[in-house]
């Protein structure tokens, strides 16, 4: 499943480049298990899933602004039995950053973190009581990208609406570090580690993505932070059902790892950074499906 606007021929896209990339680096690696790799556009209306062994939503960036849309893809393909990667109930959790409340109250390493509704503003306020910081991170329950994110200041009034989540939002304290130090995404294709990298944000911003100025380093992660991300995955994924995750992290005063989002949708894969130009990774990858469906 992808996106039209990464995958049309002129399309001026920031990432058109590297999501076409990564489709073509995948695609040669399941060559070698005679896996053909078939772009479908879900923006469009649903087709036949017949001709398919399975279906995954690797490129499918548009769903945060069409939510409906894409449940109501994923209840076509739940529907015509095909098989899911990763699995329906991971993409309908994963969907929705409630996992990271589940997560945190549950004892896991994940910053605080609570919902609310953005038009509550008096509970976005008490956020700062409530954890005890001068500084929270406002984001939508369902985005990506940093799309109507925001970062407030204690004694700040809330931005405009349209610059806020359009419904239920995530609050959590901003942690100095990941403006400091960045943001470290793992990536793990059938539970197993393939590769790691490091996003450090533009000086003055807080930002992990390329497209805010943020630098991108291929990294060993240190052994707590891929400890940690291990633990939480096998916390999360019990009967090893995943295909592929990306688990990024970021680092608490203390030094500790704590878990920012599990990306199982549709992460970026960032084959560039796995040592090898993206054939590690795409061979990894590669195995995993082929795991699955074979």
């Amino acid at each position: 499943m992808v996106t039209h606007k990464y995958f049309d021929a002129n399309s001026t896209e920031f990432y058109a480049s590297m999501v076409k990339k990564q489709f073509s680096l995948l695609a040669n690696a399941l060559q070698k298990y005679s896996i053909e790799l078939i772009p479908i556009f879900w923006e469009d209306a649903p087709i036949d899933f017949g001709d398919f062994a399975a279906i995954t939503p690797i490129n499918s960036w548009s769903y945060p602004e069409k939510t409906e849309t894409f449940k109501n893809y994923l209840a076509a393909i739940e529907k015509s039995n095909i098989r899911l990667i990763n699995p329906l109930w991971v993409l309908r959790d994963n969907m929705n950053k409630s996992y990271l409340e589940r997560l945190y109250k549950s004892g896991a390493p994940v910053p605080p973190t609570t919902i609310v509704d953005v038009k509550e503003h008096e509970k976005i306020y008490a956020a700062f009581d409530d954890f005890s910081c001068d500084e929270i991170i406002i984001k939508p329950i369902i985005g990506a990208g940093a799309w109507r994110q925001a970062r407030l200041k204690k004694g700040e009034m809330l931005p405009n609406a349209d610059l806020l989540p359009p419904d239920l939002a995530l609050i959590q304290p901003f942690l100095p570090k990941v403006a400091e130090i960045g943001e470290l995404s793992m990536l793990f294709f059938g539970n197993e580690f393939s590769h790691a990298l490091m996003k450090t944000p533009k000086a003055g911003d807080y930002r992990s993505q390329t497209k805010y100025g943020a630098i991108e380093t291929n990294i060993t992660p240190p052994f707590e932070a891929l400890a940690a991300g291990k633990k939480i995955l096998q916390s999360y994924d019990p009967n090893n059902e995943l295909g592929y995750a990306r688990v990024d992290m970021v680092q608490n005063t203390d030094g500790q790892w704590l878990l920012m989002e599990m990306e199982m949708i549709e992460p970026y894969l960032y084959l560039p950074f796995d040592g090898e130009n993206g054939l590690l990774g795409a061979k990894n990858f590669a195995k995993a499906i082929a795991d699955k469906i074979l």
